[in-house]
């Protein structure tokens, strides 16, 4: 029901009311609200076989609106509010989504033991559809808690004494059944997204008729890989023997998308090609199994925009064809379309290019904004490159989902690394995926096609190299990177170099993201001009990004760290064979897994006879260093909070702690300090930013119009900027630059006031 009206009548349930602004309200009738959503949530879960789930959860889920405490809260003169449907601690607010809960419990539950879960499982998705799925146990999450909330039976009595809502208490026990207990909490996330979703779209269909329409237009699979097939003909490469393997891996690709959906692997050393190659067989396999969509997975943000501008020039995005959704926290708001935020809220569309935290968080949020987007994954594919950088602390519990991903919800996943890690069953350890199929025929054989370098091992690993001998070795070279494991060592080691090469760069995190891209474009370029050029770079250099290097210096790290530098060495083949000097740093990698994994390098070298770039080598290193994490392959216990094992008969699941606890980034003791870097060409869009959230506009849009100019620093260094006032706290955890000689444009952000850098120290 949807009218225009001076006040609301007071015998017709209402699910919203929206204020015309000219003394006139439009009305959103309840029983339309819940029969649209029910149709849409059905549909939703139907693509994972969900359908009858979905339809009960998405009729019952607002029943507690026609609660007359609710009714007379949404009527009140002053609360026409757009936002009087949501539940809170605002006062006056009623608690309307527990009672679907309370009712899918009673109702179902006359049905015995099957009824019950049933119920169980339901309530889960409809308790949580606003405020995020709950824990069960009050113990985690107290009042919150789904145990607490079924107590509630008065909220379900002031329901079910309502004439209006009798037609709506009617349900069966669906027919569609669960996939298996091991991957059930993962099964009621997704049916938790298709609610949410539906229900988000409902609303948006009434409340704002133009955003809702702005979310169509995308082009279609088969339209995007006939533009791909068209620029890869037109694709012209020189004929060089690095040039004809990429030709082969794409060949390959393209033969591999007609096999069965499952979990693929390609093992390709970088440099060969695995961007293009991968969207070949995605696409092609997409279109052969009728997948609906294409997801790729890039663990850095620093490397995500080079990998959306190659696809939109391959796929044929023009101004007013909108193939890629590009969804990160570095995204630029002036390049995003209207479409583009409206599809990130639940990824619905053809191609998604987003970061492992995302991709990954995503799939354990109780988070109804988080989470939203799940179902949209279903009969996918799933690219997920660079693989040997999942976080480790994590892996069994992803490793798990991603087999739930491929079993029970029809997606296909791709995992692509030139360093591939053990993930084979090791002594009932659980570091497996099943039926994994390899790409590439002879990975080893194609190793040795595409050497284009030779890694020179230190005879002495004990033997430390001070910075002004590294400094002194890289100096010696024309053109030279040196990849280092902390911001610091990058500091000492570039202001050494700088003091003979004016020229030299210097690339690290202390840099905002804006900063870096503009001078690794720059490095590209004097490369591309044949220019000497000398990079001094923490490993953010490491994972996809495009240098091309005669001659890479690794501090000591692990062998998949020493793998990806020398992927920036020597890429494209032409110089006959890089060279890859491996030293031993003055300072030690940070502790935890970087700390591990050197030292599991270190012992693969003293053991004898190694090549650091074979895949069997990988395999040696991986086991290793998974043996050594033991227990803390699943550090925060998600597994159990999730019942990955499937043990448990009570479906009593921690949602809510599993998500809170699963961080592939732990920034809590990290701070973002917005930078004032303008750029070349003096920047206005950060002072524009700061001057609205200053004024009041703490939107969303403002805050992501600084994203690329923030830096994370951790709280023991931020608190003496803030004492001596180079920096001011301005919003939350976000802090902004006072102090103008706080950042530097060759070094970033100078976190020690008492070592602000003097010009004098460039000085030859």
């Amino acid at each position: 029901m949807e009218s225009v009206t001076q006040g609301p009548p007071t015998s017709v349930p209402l699910a919203h009311v929206q204020d015309t602004g000219s003394g006139g309200f439009r009305l959103h009738g309840l029983d339309e609200h819940l029969r649209a959503v029910e149709k849409r949530a059905g549909g939703f879960a139907d693509k994972f076989g969900a359908g009858d789930w979905g339809r009960l959860a998405g009729l019952w889920h607002d029943l507690g609106k026609f609660q007359p405490a609710f009714q007379a809260y949404i009527r009140r003169a002053n609360g026409f509010d757009p936002e009087a449907h949501l539940e809170g601690s605002v006062p006056g607010r009623v608690n309307h989504s527990s009672v679907g809960a309370l009712h899918a419990v009673a109702h179902l539950g006359k049905n015995g033991d099957r009824g019950a879960a049933i119920g169980k499982l339901l309530a889960y998705v409809i308790a949580g559809h606003h405020a995020g799925l709950p824990d069960w146990h009050q113990a985690h999450g107290g009042a919150a808690s789904l145990e607490a909330r079924l107590q509630e039976r008065e909220l379900l009595d002031a329901t079910t004494t309502v004439t209006a809502a009798l037609p709506f208490l009617a349900g069966e026990i669906p027919r569609g059944r669960p996939c298996s207990r091991k991957s059930l909490s993962l099964w009621v996330r997704f049916l938790f997204s298709a609610l949410v979703d539906a229900d988000f779209l409902d609303t948006e269909e009434f409340m704002d008729t133009k955003r809702a329409e702005a979310r169509s237009g995308w082009k279609d699979l088969q339209s995007i890989a006939e533009a791909f097939e068209r620029f890869m003909v037109t694709k012209v490469r020189d004929d060089t023997e690095v040039n004809r393997v990429r030709g082969e891996i794409l060949t390959w690709c393209r033969d591999a998308a007609r096999s069965e959906p499952g979990l693929f692997s390609l093992t390709v050393p970088t440099g060969g090609g695995k961007t293009l190659s991968s969207m070949a067989f995605a696409l092609r396999h997409a279109l052969c199994h009728k997948k609906g969509r294409i997801i790729y997975v890039i663990p850095y943000t620093s490397i995500i925009e080079q990998t959306v501008d190659v696809f939109r020039e391959a796929l044929g995005e023009g101004a007013h064809q909108t193939v890629v959704l590009e969804h990160h926290s570095n995204l630029d708001p002036d390049s995003e379309t209207p479409r583009g935020r409206l599809a990130a809220e639940n990824w619905d569309a053809p191609i998604v290019v987003t970061t492992s935290v995302q991709f990954f968080e995503s799939l354990f949020a109780a988070r109804s904004s988080r989470a939203r987007k799940l179902h949209n994954l279903v009969g996918s594919v799933v690219v997920l490159d660079e693989v040997q950088l999942i976080n480790a602390d994590f892996l069994h519990p992803i490793l798990d989902v991603l087999q739930f991903l491929v079993d029970d919800f029809g997606v296909t996943v791709l995992l692509m690394t030139a360093t591939r890690p053990s993930w084979s069953a090791r002594n009932g350890d659980g570091i497996r995926l099943r039926g994994v199929r390899e790409i590439v025929p002879d990975p080893d054989s194609l190793h040795e096609r595409l050497r284009r370098v030779r890694v020179r091992i230190p005879r002495r690993l004990d033997e430390l190299e001070e910075w002004d001998e590294v400094a002194e070795r890289m100096l010696a070279e024309p053109s030279a990177l040196c990849v280092v494991n902390r911001r610091v060592d990058a500091r000492e080691l570039f202001l050494r170099v700088r003091r003979k090469d004016d020229a030299a760069v210097h690339l690290s995190a202390l840099m905002c993201g804006a900063h870096r891209s503009e001078v690794i474009r720059d490095v590209k370029q004097r490369l591309g001009r044949g220019e000497d050029v000398r990079v001094v770079s923490t490993q953010l250099v490491e994972a996809g990004v495009d240098l091309d290097f005669p001659v890479v210096f690794r501090a000591l790290a692990g062998l998949d760290s020493i793998a990806q530098a020398a992927g920036r060495c020597n890429r494209e083949g032409r110089s006959g064979r890089g060279e890859v000097y491996v030293f031993v740093p003055p300072t030690s990698p940070p502790p935890g897994i970087l700390r591990q994994a050197a030292d599991v390098t270190r012992s693969l070298f003293a053991e004898g006879e190694l090549d650091p770039l074979a895949p069997i080598s990988f395999d040696r290193f991986f086991r290793h260093l998974y043996w050594l994490r033991g227990d803390r392959l699943d550090k925060e216990g998600i597994r159990r909070l999730l019942d990955h094992d499937g043990r448990s008969e009570e479906l009593e699941y921690a949602f809510r702690t599993a998500a809170s606890r699963f961080r592939l980034i732990d920034d809590r003791d990290r701070v973002g300090v917005v930078v004032r870097w303008p750029g070349p060409d003096g920047d206005p869009r950060v002072e524009s930013a700061l001057r609205d959230l200053e004024y009041g506009g703490a939107g969303r849009y403002v805050f992501r119009r600084l994203q690329r100019a923030v830096v994370s620093v951790s709280r023991r260094h931020l608190l003496p900027l803030a004492e001596a006032g180079a920096v001011q706290e301005i919003h939350g955890r976000l802090y902004v630059q006072r102090d103008t000689s706080l950042y530097d444009d060759l070094l970033g952000l100078n976190v020690h006031l008492e070592t602000a850098r003097n010009p004098e120290d460039l000085i030859g």
